[in-house]
């Protein structure tokens, strides 16, 4: 599936949102001319399928050994048991931390030491809960083949925690070609692109 295809449906659906003008706060306390919102795609039948299809093909063309589809709690859940079925394969997600109670289970559903397993995501920001699944996966002796999301920030801090946890991933789509297409179709002006860019380029201190 075409990235640009997949940036262009986030936006129509207002998955995403641009107001540089109005910055959003995260959690974190960055202050962000974006606001990702992926769980909205399950609302919208050709957006989800399409999000579903995009993420088959990548599997089918990068991972055609992958035993186990994975998710990452609890943004993934519903897209990761989408392709699961698609692909006729066992479905199980992954806690942030194990729970309170009961068995105490991180990660939810059955699988076997060694599978190979791939992990679908519904974002990437810094990149730290995708990492964190991926070891909890590891700590359970499944081999982790890689990582799907559907949107990256493209941060420089994630894409070198990536590479030092020795996890690859790939999504549909990405910052770049989002505001690209936004510039493209009107949603924001070219001095709103350069805004955009300079966003990026330092998230921690932009708006400050």
């Amino acid at each position: 599936m075409n990235a640009e295809i997949i940036a262009q449906k986030l936006l129509q659906i207002n998955a995403i949102k641009l107001n540089p003008a109005n910055p959003f706060t995260w959690a974190s306390g960055w202050k962000s001319p974006i606001y990702c919102d992926n769980r909205k795609t399950l609302s919208f039948p050709e957006v989800r399928n399409a999000i579903c299809n995009g993420f088959v093909e990548q599997i089918k063309n990068l991972y055609p050994n992958a035993e186990v589809i994975a998710s990452v709690a609890t943004g993934a859940i519903a897209h990761g048991m989408l392709v699961a079925d698609r692909l006729n394969l066992p479905f199980i997600y992954v806690r942030s931390t194990p729970k309170s109670h009961g068995l105490a289970n991180q990660i939810e559903g059955y699988f076997e030491p060694g599978q190979k397993v791939v992990v679908v995501e519904d974002l990437i920001s810094t990149g730290m809960s995708s990492l964190a699944a991926a070891e909890a996966l590891r700590n359970a002796g499944c081999k982790v083949l890689g990582l799907l999301a559907i949107f990256s920030y493209q941060f420089e801090q994630a894409i070198q925690a990536f590479a030092k946890a020795g996890v690859t991933f790939n999504t549909l789509s990405n910052y770049s070609t989002l505001i690209d297409v936004a510039l493209k179709h009107g949603y924001i002006t070219p001095a709103q692109l350069e805004l955009l860019k300079s966003w990026r380029d330092n998230p921690e201190e932009w708006g400050r």
